[in-house]
């Protein structure tokens, strides 16, 4: 089985820093893209960024500037780095992985999710 497991969650100040990680384990033949969403009660699930084989790195207008994806050369971890956070960017955060997993087979994965709290 695949597992996600996200770490660096927490509470932090506005105009603060906080840094997130994923780590992927499991039957994974290739990653195809790795990649970042958040969600609030009662809202749409939305991508923050995400980056794929092609090189494609994406951001979220709302975050632009202020978040940087990254991954380790193995495509086992991907981080994100949040700078100049606001209130705003308060959410559970999940880590998302399109993988294959067997011959001509690609799922969709993703972790528990570490919440993001940015409050005075």
């Amino acid at each position: 089985q695949v597992e996600l497991v996200e770490s660096g969650g927490g509470l932090v100040q506005p105009g603060g820093s906080l840094s997130l990680s994923c780590e992927v384990s499991g039957s994974i033949f290739r990653v195809v893209s790795m990649g970042w969403y958040r969600q609030v009660p009662g809202k749409e699930r939305e991508l923050v960024a995400t980056l794929n084989r092609g090189g494609a790195i994406n951001y979220a207008d709302s975050v632009k500037g202020r978040f940087t994806i990254s991954r380790d050369n193995a495509w086992n971890t991907v981080y994100l780095e949040m700078k100049s956070l606001k209130p705003e960017d308060t959410a559970l955060y999940y880590c998302n992985v399109r993988a294959y997993f067997a011959v001509s087979r690609w799922d969709e994965f993703w972790g528990q999710g570490t919440q993001v709290t940015v409050s005075s």
